[in-house]
């Protein structure tokens, strides 16, 4: 018998990086829990993409010109700030990203294959809500 103690079927002194034990477990779950603030900068971009961009102006002035039929004031006011905030909250969000699955898996000498790979949860989240609205 080995002096090594054994938690939940996996040695105590298994890498915990997603390599051994829980598999892609620990680096799935973090992502989808990085979703959960993510929901913020998606759907500021969601709104400009769906609002703002559809519209045939883009200004005060562009809506007095001719053969302008689908603009609308309260959206032209809510772009400047809707554009600020994206890029403030998306920033924010990426250097999140960044440290979560480049930084914390490389000073912890864990392989970065399994945390970027499950990056592709982080939309998750948002398109759970977006389908149920």
């Amino acid at each position: 018998m080995e002096d090594e103690m054994i938690v939940f079927g996996a040695k105590a002194d298994d890498d915990r990086d997603g390599r051994a034990g829980g598999g892609l477990w620990m680096p799935g779950l973090v992502n989808l829990g990085l979703g959960v603030p993510a929901i913020l900068p998606l759907y500021l971009m969601w709104w400009l993409l769906t609002e703002y961009m559809p519209m045939d102006c883009r200004s005060i002035e562009d809506a007095a010109g001719p053969g302008v039929a689908n603009c609308n004031y309260t959206t032209l006011d809510h772009a400047g700030v809707v554009m600020f905030l994206a890029a403030v909250t998306g920033v924010m969000f990426l250097v999140l990203v960044l440290v979560v699955d480049v930084l914390l898996p490389l000073r912890r000498g864990g392989r970065l294959g399994p945390w970027l790979g499950m990056a592709a949860l982080i939309p998750i989240p948002f398109a759970v809500l977006v389908g149920l609205a």
